[in-house]
């Protein structure tokens, strides 16, 4: 199978997953036995929560059975790959890149007048308190199939055609719409620049897929722990207080 057809492939499984989980989502709703610990609510991030699940884990068995055949698939630059020990390395730098221009991007948005905060995170964050199943898909499943649709084959199909610009814009552009949060276009597009420019520079996906799952892992263990993080500054606050007085 020629390189384009995989592409559409997986462009075409991706899509159908996000289709599917809406239907997916409504019968595990009415499949799990109620609970009265669990609100309706409660019960409905259950479902929402194993059916992201489900279908992330069939869509990345579809990948892999897609592209582990096909070894030229992530070819995409001339020049010789990076090592695993550099692609790794730069992996984790790549994650202090994407957190640093997140945090630009927040402060930009801020100064124009846009609200801080992200539905989507908000909500998946109330998801992984009532049904942590869902952290596999945050942490794993999202890097594994983000980076191979929005970098090898979104980013890296339109570099082929054009150059790293072009392509990286397009990418982050693509990547930011799917996540259906416009207001915050740029916290989406900075990290995905970031993800573009690691898979160049490498030349291997996994560098983009290593900072993408450290920056979603961040993520969750940042706003699982919300409260205590809060309660922490308050008690430091309190503490600076009574010892500077």
């Amino acid at each position: 199978m020629k390189n384009w057809k995989i592409s559409l492939a997986l462009l075409i499984t991706y899509i159908l997953m996000h289709v599917s989980s809406i239907f997916l989502s409504e019968g595990l709703f009415l499949y799990f036995p109620w609970d009265e610990q669990f609100t309706k609510q409660d019960m409905a991030y259950r479902a929402s929560s194993w059916t992201l699940f489900t279908v992330n884990l069939i869509a990345a068995i579809i990948f892999l059975v897609l592209i582990v055949p096909k070894k030229n698939f992530f070819q995409v630059f001339k020049g010789k790959k990076s090592s695993i020990g550099n692609s790794v390395l730069w992996g984790f730098i790549g994650f202090f890149l994407a957190l640093g221009g997140q945090m630009l991007a927040g402060a930009i948005e801020v100064a124009i007048g846009i609200e801080p905060g992200s539905d989507n995170t908000a909500i998946l964050s109330d998801i992984a308190k009532v049904s942590p199943i869902i952290i596999l898909s945050i942490v794993l499943f999202a890097p594994f199939l983000e980076e191979i649709i929005f970098r090898r084959v979104v980013f890296g199909g339109v570099y082929q055609k054009t150059n790293f610009w072009i392509a990286a814009i397009v990418s982050a552009l693509v990547f930011a719409a799917v996540h259906n949060e416009f207001e915050h276009l740029l916290i989406y597009m900075m990290p995905a620049f970031v993800f573009s420019y690691l898979y160049y520079r490498t030349k291997r996906i996994l560098t983009p897929m290593i900072a993408h799952l450290l920056m979603n892992g961040f993520v969750v263990v940042l706003n699982l722990n919300i409260e205590k993080i809060q309660q922490w500054q308050e008690d430091l606050k309190q503490a600076i207080i009574f010892f500077t007085h």
